[in-house]
């Protein structure tokens, strides 16, 4: 990647970043800016200094791969992101628009489509490689370049 592509897309994020502050600090009901800010430092220790390397351990030790690799961080993803709704299911206090979809099956299946987008990924680098091994050795083969 070139260092003007590099530039560009800092400076899109940052952007974006700003945007999305501006629109945080200006919001009438965010009463309490501190707060938001002690909140967002925390959750950035807890998913950098914990949530993070926990992935990466499991990830080196569990998984033989870059496909599974890759599987496992996007479902700690949306595991992270989806198990407080998952966990809350039942707890609306008789008020059933809080939480009104069905949070355990979304999440299974959302963790089962990604899971067969990760397989198809891997079939499919599997049979690419499979196919370049078969050309390779029929290129090497003694006697392929006679009649």
């Amino acid at each position: 990647m070139t260092a003007g592509v590099r530039a560009l897309l800092l400076a899109a994020g940052l952007a974006v970043i700003g945007y999305g502050l501006s629109g945080l600090l200006g919001d009438p009901y965010i009463t309490d800016p501190l707060g938001v800010l002690v909140w967002a430092v925390g959750a950035l220790v807890v998913n950098d200094g914990l949530w993070v390397p926990l992935v990466c351990l499991a990830g080196a030790s569990l998984a033989r791969g870059p496909v599974l690799r890759g599987w496992l961080v996007v479902a700690a993803a949306v595991t992270a992101v989806g198990l407080p709704a998952v966990l809350r299911a039942d707890d609306d206090h008789g008020n059933p628009t809080v939480l009104p979809l069905p949070y355990l099956r979304n999440w299974l299946l959302v963790l089962a489509a990604t899971a067969g987008l990760a397989l198809l990924v891997g079939f499919v680098r599997r049979w690419r490689h499979r196919d370049r091994t078969v050309r390779h050795r029929a290129r090497r083969a003694p006697g392929a370049d006679r009649p």
